[in-house]
């Protein structure tokens, strides 16, 4: 009688999540069956949902409902807090499992090569959202001293990271941030926020919904220069093109031309605006400097050679995240990604046995949560193709207990799915006493001891 097909997916966030969904959909797994076990570095599952998105966003994590329906099929494993390739290479992967599959996300921030950026008060986004988000990995505190404070970019994350710098800290208390990111806002002493963008209107990034959100908080004033609504050619038929860039635009155009009123908290966003330089004094930032640009007719912009410099003493890039190289798999250092076709992981030009990619290590940080869902398919779908013509290698050890004996043997403490439901119930524990949905634990030995690792 034929086994199960052995798969183990690394990263439990939704690509990796997704790509478990799309194999127990699948043929195979009706004959000769599959089995799949997840591993995730951290202790609890779900990567960007848990330590990306920002907690006053509950619509997002609602997607937790739909992946948790995929974690509790009995062929779906979880190995949390199992590191790769510092607790298990890609050999011993390839010792249990028929095949591998990546589906690790991205941490880092990308560069952005200005003078200024490593003063002291210059911050990575990516840093700061692991902070807020409770990652066990990052520092407790977070310096919040500066009155008027930078954010470089016209994305979500830099919308995320603007609407938590401008909020109060007893607006936020209602959601699952932990103490000390709660004091830590408590102390936060900005007043203003300014958003900067290089180009205009109709080429921000942000989703209508986001931008709109940031207009319901009673302490922030959104203010938009009328001046920076501007359109060429290229903007027009964008507009035209794409629904969501007309909302966004006629939400700024509304913005622009109304009164000024008296909320506290001030956020403005600013277009045709590119940083060139963050202004420094004994290290530490004291202002940022901007070129003033203008549309060239396709949508894009170019320089006028007129710059203005801001009075703002910390400056956040979110220009975008960067994923990590992960070990014995091949990388292109420009775009952040593991080469690929189809998501089989492409190495001297032909496919490297058994392994494959999904989600923002195959394609980069781009796209909304359900844009991995496509990847996933595809990439499952070549999967079994491979296995179907008999192209996957054979392990030496393709039974399930295997692995846990294998982690038994190398001392590692891993949680499990199970775990999860107690670490879940202890989170929701702490939120009790306080009328909240939860409290995020942060330390990484009591999110072990919580899921009983």
């Amino acid at each position: 009688m034929p086994r199960p097909l052995r798969v183990a997916i690394v990263g439990a966030g939704p690509a990796g999540i997704y790509a478990a969904d799309a194999l127990l959909k699948s043929e195979a797994a009706v004959e000769p069956g599959v089995s799949i076990d997840i591993f995730e570095r951290m202790p609890a599952p779900f990567g960007l949902i848990r330590y990306g998105v920002a907690p006053d966003h509950p619509r997002i994590k609602g997607i937790i409902t739909a992946l948790h329906q995929v974690l509790d099929k009995p062929q779906v494993r979880l190995f949390g807090n199992v590191d790769y390739p510092g607790d298990i290479s890609l050999d011993e992967l390839r010792s249990f499992y028929d095949a591998v599959i990546f589906s690790t996300g991205a941490t880092a921030d990308r560069s952005l090569d200005i003078p200024g950026v490593d003063l002291d008060g210059s911050y990575g986004a990516a840093d700061f959202v692991s902070w807020y988000d409770g990652h066990p990995d990052v520092p407790r505190t977070w310096p919040l001293e500066a009155e008027k404070v930078a954010v470089l970019g016209v994305g979500n994350v830099a919308l995320d990271v603007a609407r938590i710098l401008a909020k109060t800290a007893d607006e936020l208390l209602p959601t699952e941030i932990p103490a000390n990111v709660y004091d830590g806002l408590k102390a936060n002493k900005a007043l203003e926020v300014h958003v900067f963008g290089r180009r205009g209107p109709a080429q921000a990034k942000f989703s209508p919904m986001e931008l709109r959100e940031l207009d319901h908080s009673p302490n922030i004033e959104v203010i938009v220069n009328p001046e920076d609504i501007d359109y060429d050619d290229g903007s027009i038929a964008e507009r035209r093109g794409n629904k969501q860039t007309d909302m966004v635009a006629k939400t700024l155009e509304n913005w622009a031309i109304r009164d000024i009123g008296d909320r506290p908290h001030k956020l403005f966003l600013h277009f045709f605006e590119s940083p060139s330089e963050i202004l420094g004094e004994d290290g530490k930032v004291v202002g940022l400097r901007t070129e003033r640009t203008e549309l060239d007719g396709t949508g894009n912009v170019k320089g006028t050679g007129r710059f203005t410099d801001w009075d703002v003493q910390s400056v956040y890039r979110a220009v975008g995240y960067l994923s990590d190289e992960l070990p014995k798999l091949p990388w292109d250092v420009e775009s952040g990604t593991v080469p690929d076709e189809g998501g089989r992981v492409i190495d001297a030009g032909g496919h490297m046995q058994s392994t494959y990619v999904t989600g923002w290590i195959r394609r980069g940080p781009i796209g909304l949560i359900g844009h991995t869902k496509g990847d996933a398919n595809e990439t499952v779908a070549n999967l079994l193709a491979d296995h179907a013509e008999g192209r996957l290698g054979t392990p030496a050890s393709p039974e399930p207990a295997a692995v846990e004996t294998f982690l038994a043997e190398r001392s590692v403490r891993y949680t499990t799915w199970e775990g999860w439901y107690r670490l879940d119930a202890a989170e929701k524990a702490l939120g009790e006493p306080q009328g909240r949905a939860r409290v995020k634990i942060v330390e990484r030995e009591e999110l072990l001891d919580a899921s009983g690792a």
